[in-house]
C-alpha cells in the first residue's frame, strides 16, 4: 500500500493546538472591538450598543492629526520602499549569478532579522547627527527610517512574483527586437503588477502600524497613530481608544486581505 501524503491535521493534538493558538490570538481582538461599541464610560461594564466612541474619535483633532501624519508617512515610505524593492528584485532575479548576490539578500532581509529596538537605536544615532548638522526637524527622518525597514516587506512578494513568472513572453519580446525598456514596460511590468501592489500594501501596513521606531525618531508635533495611542494608554484608557484601535485593525485587515488577493492572480 502506498504511503499516504503527510497531513499535519493527522498529527496528535495538532488541531487542538491550532484552535488554542487562534483563541489566544483573536479573542482579545474580539473583546477590543466589542468594547468599542459599549455605550458606557466604565471599562468592562456593558451598557448597551452605541457608536458614540467612533463619533467622538472622528471629532478628536489630536487623533485626526496623528492619523493624517500616519497616512502621509506610510504612503510615501511604502512607495519609496516598493520602488527600491522592485529594482532590487529585478537585479537579483533577472540577471545571471554574480559575486555578492547572497550578501545582497542578507542586506535586504537584515531589517527582518534585527530586533526592532536595535534598529531604532541605530537609526536614532545616525539621524540625530544629521539633524544636528543640518538643523532640519521635519518628517523626512521618519520617512527615511520607515522606508528602510519596509524594503524587505515589499521585496518578498515582488521577488516571489518574478520567480514565478514565465519568461517566455519576455524572451519572445527580445526575439522581436524589443528594447529592454520597451519589453519591461509592455511585458514584464504588467505581469509584475500584482506583486508590486502586494509589496506596496504590505509595506504600507507595516509602516502604518509601527510604534517602536516612530517613538524613537519622531520630533515634537509628529505624532503617528500608534504613538498617539501609546500616549493615550498611559494617560487614560477609554472606549474611544478601543474605537480608534478597531478602526486601525479594520484598515490593516483590509490591506493585508488586498495584498493576499493581489498575489493570488496567476501569471
Amino acid at each position: 500500500m502506498a504511503d499516504r501524503a503527510f497531513d499535519i491535521r493527522r498529527m496528535p493534538g495538532a488541531v487542538t493546538l491550532a484552535v488554542v493558538c487562534f483563541v489566544i490570538l483573536y479573542i482579545p481582538m474580539v473583546i477590543l472591538v466589542a468594547n468599542s461599541f459599549n455605550a458606557g464610560k466604565v471599562i468592562g461594564q456593558w451598557e448597551g450598543l452605541s457608536l458614540r466612541w467612533y463619533l467622538a474619535a472622528l471629532q478628536n483633532e489630536a487623533f485626526l492629526a496623528a492619523a493624517a501624519n500616519s497616512l502621509v508617512l506610510a504612503t510615501i515610505a511604502a512607495f519609496m520602499a516598493t520602488v527600491l524593492a522592485t529594482m532590487a528584485a529585478l537585479a537579483t532575479t533577472r540577471s545571471d549569478g554574480f559575486r555578492g548576490k547572497g550578501a545582497i539578500h542578507i542586506v535586504l532581509n537584515q531589517p527582518l532579522m534585527v530586533p526592532e529596538i536595535v534598529l531604532a537605536i541605530a537609526l536614532l544615532i545616525i539621524l540625530a547627527q544629521v539633524k544636528q548638522a543640518t538643523g532640519y526637524t521635519g518628517l523626512g527622518y521618519l520617512i527615511a527610517a520607515h522606508t528602510t525597514f519596509c524594503i524587505p516587506f515589499a521585496y518578498m512578494p515582488i521577488r516571489a512574483r518574478l520567480e514565478g513568472m514565465d519568461m517566455t513572453l519576455e524572451t519572445a519580446a527580445a526575439d522581436l527586437y524589443a528594447s529592454r525598456a520597451y519589453a519591461f514596460r509592455r511585458v514584464t511590468l504588467p505581469l509584475l503588477a500584482p506583486g508590486i501592489l502586494a509589496g506596496f500594501m504590505l509595506a504600507f501596513v507595516v509602516s502604518l502600524d509601527d510604534v517602536v521606531i516612530s517613538s524613537f525618531l519622531k520630533s515634537p508635533g509628529q505624532e503617528t497613530l500608534p504613538t498617539y495611542l501609546m500616549g493615550e494608554l498611559r494617560r487614560n484608557l477609554s472606549s474611544e481608544i478601543y474605537a480608534i484601535s478597531s478602526l486601525l485593525l479594520l484598515i490593516s485587515v483590509l490591506i493585508v486581505a488586498g495584498s493576499w488577493l493581489a498575489t493570488r492572480q496567476k501569471t
